[in-house]
């Protein structure tokens, strides 16, 4: 007999003595215990050294074994234990009730040794490769957790690693990425709450929004110093060239997804937002001109988040506006440069973006 097997351990409850020194005798290959009423095994049962199978006598004083099984079945902790009934009685109702409770088989008395022997061997065989599948699927599960966990982080300093150039290209870029990517997700957020977002924005979405909007500027790189850190107006040559930053920026990202295996990976949002952030509502944006629904929702989200910002914000070209200002401007923009609905949704949390802009106020 399989040593493991051997090991387990047999409860066996029958009000008879003569019954259980029997099956005691006949069990000599397992750890065994006995109890002669039904109070006694549900206690050696609910103990921290529980059986692993139970032999049940069905017709014994005070609780029978059908009670006794009833309450073992409706505890978690002993709800597994398999249980054979022991009965003299061969009525097919009795039996089908046994099995109903929650038994696993049945073994007539007078019991014949080796059907007993095999019998409660098959059934510790049974719960034995359960309890092996069990475990071998919580192994799976916290492989896949730790496994999900790395690709996570791996996406994560992927998208910082990509911030961070954009940051030291662009040295007022620090709080700015900061609050930005705050301000995505308070909207995103609060704009899941309109029937024709909801679906778009769950949590996850919002979580991996949340995560790219950092790199909504990271094409700026590919703009001249002359350019990205003139302290006055640029000239429209000027401009023509700043406006190259959404294309940059998509084109590193696409560059980045390659070498991932394709475009459907977590940096589609950034590559969106890098892309197309710079879009208006009416169409008169760019690069592409897009407009309304034509523009993607997360480049619709950081042209919101980008704007506000910059009106709060200080440049060497201009001083912050303040928040009333700056919300004032954006109403405007309503239908014009802005998802109407995004404003709405701004105008609901105002106060929340200004909490954000003072949590990250640049020193």
């Amino acid at each position: 007999m399989n040593e493991q097997i051997k090991n387990q351990k047999i409860l066996i409850v029958d009000d008879t003595p003569e019954n259980i020194d029997v099956l005691v005798d006949v069990l000599s290959d397992y750890k065994r215990s006995v109890a002669t009423n039904g109070e006694k095994a549900l206690q050696i049962a609910g103990s921290d050294n529980p059986p692993d199978l139970i032999l049940l006598d069905i017709m014994m004083p005070g609780m029978d074994g059908y009670e006794v099984c009833k309450r073992l079945k409706s505890e978690e902790k002993t709800t597994e234990i398999p249980i054979i009934f022991l009965t003299a009685m061969t009525d097919e109702k009795r039996e089908k009730k046994g099995l109903e409770l929650g038994a696993v088989d049945y073994i007539t008395k007078p019991i014949s040794p080796p059907i007993v022997i095999e019998r409660v061997k098959n059934h510790l065989s049974l719960k034995m490769a359960r309890e092996s599948l069990k475990n071998q699927n919580v192994i799976l599960e916290e492989k896949v957790k730790e496994r999900t966990r790395e690709l996570v982080l791996t996406q994560d300093v992927i998208i910082f690693s990509m911030a961070v150039v954009a940051e030291y290209r662009d040295p007022e870029t620090g709080g700015h990425i900061k609050r930005t990517q705050n301000y995505i997700k308070a909207l995103a957020t609060q704009l899941r709450n309109y029937d024709q977002y909801s679906s778009d924005l769950d949590d996850p979405t919002i979580e991996l929004l949340y995560k790219s909007a950092p790199l909504h500027d990271i094409g700026k790189v590919g703009v001249p110093d002359n350019i990205l850190m003139k302290p006055g107006k640029l000239t429209d040559e000027e401009f023509d060239e700043m406006k190259k930053h959404p294309a940059y920026g998509r084109d590193a990202i696409l560059a980045a997804e390659k070498m991932l295996g394709g475009k459907s990976t977590f940096l589609r949002f950034a590559r969106e937002i890098a892309y197309s952030h710079q879009e208006k509502w009416d169409g008169s944006g760019y690069p592409e001109g897009l407009k309304g629904d034509g523009i993607p929702v997360s480049a619709r989200l950081m042209a919101v988040a980008d704007v506000y910002d910059a009106l709060i914000s200080k440049r060497v070209y201009k001083p912050p506006f303040s928040h009333k200002e700056a919300i004032k401007i954006i109403s405007e923009g309503k239908g014009k440069h802005f998802d109407p609905s995004m404003v709405e949704s701004l105008l609901e949390i105002e106060d929340e973006f200004r909490n954000i802009a003072l949590e990250y106020a640049d020193s």
